[in-house]
């Protein structure tokens, strides 16, 4: 099942962002979550194929080795929720796992349908899970969530997986592939605004651009123009320039240390009871409780 989000507030909400985003001075900007309607979603999928995007693989390959010491810290009952679940085919291992324990419910939480409908797809039938999706924002979904829960029932967010540092020639390929798989994601979110917005982006005009900010030690995703342009959004009412050159930043990736998620998490009251690091591709699964 499928709660899913009022289309006439997400529509509203889409152009407000838009306009907010693309009216700035300096540094123009979309959000990174619009970049995932049903065809970014289709294209991320395929990005995560890639052989220079070693994220996914090193997140399967943890998940799977360590499945079951995962399920084993986790309070019983326990219900499951994931923000941003993708497909939801990682996810399956730690499901089975605690499927063994207890019958589970599980949320996947996702502002893309055709996402949740894939997870729905590949996990809706799992014996002893049942499964509920939101598409909402992530602070909306986890409301929601939780408030379904009885007295005495924990919640689970699934695990925190940070990138860690690398060199950033291997971290640049990563998010600027030969095939221009990537490319073609980030460009999908202009093409995103003119089917839904009714702006007149020629995507021709624009090239994806990825960059390693040092200083920040995170990927940035930019699309840059190649040369002047008008652009009409009549659904955002907004008119603008760009200058051949001029950016729009559509997403971040942020890379850390491995000591770096133990330190957000006492931050932010939690703490972060077990790591795990991927060898082939530094990556880190954390799972944190809340103190």
């Amino acid at each position: 099942m499928i709660v899913q989000a009022p289309s006439q507030k997400v529509a509203s909400e889409f152009a407000a962002d838009v306009r907010a985003g693309l009216s700035k001075h300096g540094q123009r900007e979309l959000p990174s979550k619009y970049l995932y309607d049903e065809v970014g979603s289709e294209l991320f999928e395929a990005i995560c194929l890639l052989p220079e995007y070693g994220l996914t693989r090193a997140d399967a390959r943890l998940l799977q080795r360590h499945a079951e010491e995962v399920v084993s810290r986790m309070p019983i009952p326990t219900h499951v929720a994931e923000l941003g679940s993708g497909s939801g085919k990682k996810t399956r291992m730690i499901l089975e796992a605690l499927a063994k324990r207890q019958r589970t419910f599980y949320y996947p939480i996702e502002i893309s349908p055709a996402a949740l409908a894939a997870c729905e797809k590949e996990l809706g039938q799992m014996d002893f899970i049942s499964l509920v999706g939101y598409e909402k924002p992530y602070l909306e979904g986890l409301r929601a969530v939780a408030a379904r829960r009885e007295p005495g029932e924990h919640l689970c967010v699934l695990l925190l997986g940070t990138d860690l540092e690398k060199d950033a020639s291997l971290q640049l390929a990563a998010y600027d592939d030969p095939v221009g798989v990537t490319a073609a994601f980030n460009l999908n979110l202009l093409a995103r605004v003119n089917r839904e917005l009714g702006a007149n982006f020629c995507l021709r005009d624009f090239r994806h651009l990825a960059l390693y900010n040092d200083e920040e030690r995170r990927i940035e995703m930019h699309l840059q123009a190649t040369r002047r342009q008008h652009i009409e959004i009549a659904g955002a009412s907004l008119y603008l320039r760009m200058e051949e050159g001029e950016t729009i930043w559509t997403e971040s990736s942020h890379k850390y240390s491995p000591a770096e998620p133990a330190q957000m998490a006492a931050r932010s009251g939690f703490r972060q009871t077990a790591q795990w690091v991927d060898a082939a591709w530094p990556f880190a699964q954390n799972l944190w409780i809340v103190e």
